[in-house]
């Protein structure tokens, strides 16, 4: 028995040694799709929109049933309960353009602020976030629709992502 349990021992033990470690080289993967994160992503964003967006820049349109060689652009919606993401691809599955439109989801803490400051006794009811993405175009419409209620007076307001009203 001791004879056993010495030899499994030493075979565990000259097992282990000839085992190799191998390095594998580091992988970086990016979207194809960065630009149109980096161009609508925001820290104060509510994170099913976030998640949406991401949604959207990692879709495999080659991979997907309605790519064909024969069309230049691909219009995709995307869909959650709070909102919706049309996008439209070029034949390469990089997004040339989104409209995006998002109710109820939280304001950022500069839109929060400039609404509670400006009208301090109003509630507010709801809201839509509107986002336009053009590929060629540097600036991001990002866009807030506010409906504030005090007592039986209603009011809407709209207000850039940086709590500017327009």
């Amino acid at each position: 028995m001791k004879k056993s349990i010495l030899s499994l021992i030493i075979f565990c033990l000259t097992f282990g040694m000839y085992s190799q470690i191998t390095q594998l080289p580091e992988v970086v993967i990016t979207a194809v799709n960065y630009k149109y994160l980096n161009a609508v992503e925001n820290e104060d964003t509510d994170l099913s929109v976030q998640m949406l967006q991401e949604h959207v820049a990692m879709y495999d349109l080659k991979n997907s049933d309605l790519y064909g060689d024969e069309y230049d652009t691909y219009t995709v919606s995307f869909y959650i309960p709070d909102g919706k993401i049309l996008a439209a691809y070029d034949k390469n599955g990089e997004i040339i353009r989104t409209i995006e439109r998002f109710q109820n989801v939280k304001l950022p803490k500069d839109v929060r602020n400039a609404v509670y400051k400006r009208f301090p006794n109003w509630s507010l009811e709801k809201d839509v976030y509107l986002v336009n993405y053009h590929k060629n175009n540097e600036k991001v419409s990002k866009q807030y629709k506010v409906k504030l209620k005090n007592g039986k007076k209603v009011m809407r307001v709209k207000l850039a992502e940086d709590g500017n009203f327009l």
